[in-house]
Parts: C-alpha cells; sequence; structure tokens
C-alpha cells in the first residue's frame, strides 16, 4: 500500500531552496536559434499503442518484443502484443505524492541471461523520506525483489530525478533531485542533485570521480532524462530549470555529461562561460520546457517535455570533443491535429518506432480519453 507525503506549499520549498546562496549568474542560451514550432511533422504518423495508464514514468522493452512501463503509484505493467495485461507484474511499496513514487526501470544489458530489472522509487524508513534503487528478477510476466542496489538518495515532495539508464560501459547511472534544498547540488558528499554511476551490483567502480563514491557529475537541479549518443556513446542528460526559488523561472537544460563534471545549479544557470562550471547543449531562459525522458531516434536527440506539451527534437553536430545544438524543434504542441499533453518518456523501440508516454494523470495534467497512454511515432521516409 502506497504512502503519500505531507503537502507542502511550492513557495515554503522555494524560500527554503534558496537558503544563503547568491542569485545564479545567468547565462544566454548556447544554441544558436529559436526553437521551431511543428505542430504536425511532416512525415511522421503518431497512434495510441496502449491507453489506460496511471500516471506512467519509465518504458523500457525486453528481447521479445514485450514492454514494462512504471506507473507511479507503485505498479510495474506489462505490454504484450500492444496489449496492457490487467494484472502487474510487480508492486512497489512507493511513497507516492508530488513528484515521488515509482519511477526510472532499466533492464540488464545483458538480460535474460541476467534476469535483472532496475526500479528507483521514493520510500518511508522510520518516519524518513527518500529514494533507493532497486533490483528484481524478472520471471515470465513477475518480477520478484531481490534486493536494494543504492540507497541514501534524499527524497521529498519535489525533485527526485527518476531516471535510470545503463551506459555502454555497463555500468547503472542514475539521475537524482535536489529535493528543492539547492545547496545540496554542489556538495560532492550529498546524493542529492547529481548524476550517479554505480556498478549492477550495487558496487562503486573504481573509475568513479570521488573515490568510494557513487557521484558521477553534480551541480545539478533535478535530471529526468538520460540518454547514451548511439556513436560516440557519450551521456546527454535532462534538467528541469528554476521555478521561483529565486525570483525567476526558466533555464530548463539539456547537457552532455562529463566525468566530474560541475553543471552549475545553484550558481549558474544557462550558458555564463564561467570556468569550472559546464555550460549545457541546449538552455531555454525564457521558455519553461521541463524536460523529462530522452532517447536518439533517426540520429537526433528526442526529449519528452511537460508543461511545454511537446515532444523536442535537437539536431546535434559535432564540436571538438563534444556536440552542440544545430536546430531545436518542438513537434505536437500547440496547434497540432494530435494534442499528446503532458509527456514524460521517449524510448527508441525495438521495431524502428519511437514511443511516447503521455502523463496528463499526474496530478498536473489535464486527462483526455485514454490517458494515460504510450504513443507509437513512426517516419514515413
Amino acid at each position: 500500500m502506497s504512502r503519500r507525503l505531507a503537502l507542502v506549499p511550492v513557495v515554503a520549498l522555494a524560500v527554503a531552496a534558496t537558503g544563503a546562496c547568491a542569485d545564479p549568474v545567468r547565462g544566454p542560451r548556447p544554441q544558436p536559434a529559436d526553437d521551431l514550432r511543428v505542430a504536425d511533422p511532416p512525415g511522421i504518423a503518431a497512434a495510441t499503442w496502449v491507453e489506460g495508464l496511471e500516471a506512467p514514468w519509465s518504458l523500457v522493452f525486453l528481447p521479445d518484443g514485450r514492454a514494462l512501463v512504471s506507473e507511479r503509484p507503485g505498479r510495474i505493467r506489462l505490454v504484450a502484443n500492444g496489449r496492457l495485461a490487467a494484472e502487474p507484474v510487480a508492486r512497489i511499496e512507493a511513497t507516492q505524492g508530488g513528484e515521488g513514487g515509482l519511477m526510472g526501470l532499466a533492464l540488464h544489458p545483458a538480460f535474460p541471461r541476467e534476469p535483472w530489472l532496475y526500479a528507483m522509487h521514493t520510500h518511508t524508513e522510520h518516519g524518513q523520506v527518500g529514494n533507493r534503487v532497486i533490483r528484481l528478477r524478472l520471471e515470465g510476466d513477475r518480477a520478484v525483489f531481490d534486493r536494494v542496489v543504492l540507497g541514501g538518495v534524499p527524497g521529498a515532495r519535489f525533485h527526485n530525478g527518476g531516471r535510470l539508464a545503463f551506459g555502454p560501459d555497463g555500468m547503472l547511472y542514475v539521475a537524482t533531485g535536489e529535493t528543492y534544498d539547492a545547496p545540496r547540488a554542489q556538495d560532492p558528499a550529498d546524493l542529492g542533485g547529481k548524476i550517479l554511476r554505480v556498478a549492477a551490483d550495487g558496487g562503486i567502480p573504481a573509475d568513479n570521480p570521488f573515490p568510494g563514491s557513487p557521484v558521477w557529475s553534480l551541480g545539478h537541479r533535478n535530471v529526468q532524462g538520460l540518454a547514451f549518443h548511439p556513436e560516440s556513446g557519450q551521456l546527454f542528460a535532462s534538467e528541469h530549470g528554476p521555478s521561483g526559488e529565486f525570483g525567476f523561472g526558466a533555464y530548463d537544460e539539456i547537457n552532455l555529461i562529463r566525468r566530474s563534471g560541475n553543471y552549475g545549479w545553484p550558481r549558474t544557470v544557462g550558458a555564463p562561460g564561467l570556468a569550472g562550471y559546464v555550460d549545457p547543449v541546449v538552455a531555454w531562459p525564457d521558455v519553461t520546457t521541463p524536460p523529462s525522458g530522452a532517447a536518439f531516434w533517426r540520429g537526433d536527440l528526442f526529449v519528452a517535455t511537460l508543461r511545454s506539451q511537446a515532444l523536442v527534437r535537437v539536431r546535434l553536430a559535432p564540436a571538438g570533443d563534444g556536440w552542440r545544438a544545430t536546430a531545436v524543434e518542438r513537434w505536437f504542441g500547440e496547434g497540432s491535429t494530435l494534442p499528446l499533453g503532458r509527456l514524460r518518456d521517449a524510448v527508441a523501440g525495438p521495431d524502428g518506432a519511437l514511443y511516447v508516454v503521455t502523463n496528463n494523470r499526474d496530478g498536473r495534467g489535464r486527462p483526455r480519453p485514454g490517458d494515460d497512454r504510450i504513443v507509437r511515432v513512426t517516419a514515413n521516409r
């Protein structure tokens, strides 16, 4: 049975989060032009694949073509032959409320030889709210708890991060939020506001930048998307910008993640070019976007967004040992004949399609008939 977090006004959280921090140094956007709005992208078709979900968060495909999707109240659901099974694969004791609950899923890269499914969820222990990553053994259409892989991640009503992804190095990357406590993002001893990296069994890799620590990068506000470039293997992450803590909002970001990189929060936003901090590849200083799950599809980075209710396409070009954004498009947004609403995840499927997860039943959206849904996006050319 799920527990619910006590309601805490956002204004109070914003005041607490600023603490004694100076206002962030604001920089411009790094991308060269305004976003191009493409309400109905030519040559692209989209259709509902699965419907009737409750606040889904993460989607993963199994090698046999089946799929698993997490629902924030604590259920892992199975999709087989395009149909949603009535009974969950697993029920997780998730502390639900605000942005907490059952969030990211990841499949062991050697599945099914290594039959492990990983899940990140908010939980309450001894009266304290936190986040953790657990491992389950997937057996047919059931997943059985095996062990806690990573604990000690701070949790709260807001800013829990939640995304999981295995990298080409076989390591598990974990996105965390700073729980509306901005200074913790700069503390390397704190697991909030970070991207963490652990072995599949939860061990700390010897080549992590901080000895004995899972911290891989720091200075993040609330990371909700992780995607590895299919050619270079480099990690991209989507991150929520401020929503009033310092008297302003927007500045959502897409970052190229580097080992031990400091991404600035709460000291910088945008791309000010300050020494010691890594500027984003994309930033939106004037448009509140909140980006969530991300995936590479047909050579471009696609990012599900929440408040802006669009699927964002980022075109990238090499730049030194990194990448620069040459164009940003917003699909299926305002004026579309197929409005999707809030989007939580984007996943490249084994059939060559892109699968997009809606999140209109998360308490902040306006549910449409059939919501929440998984939408299958295909290219006709």
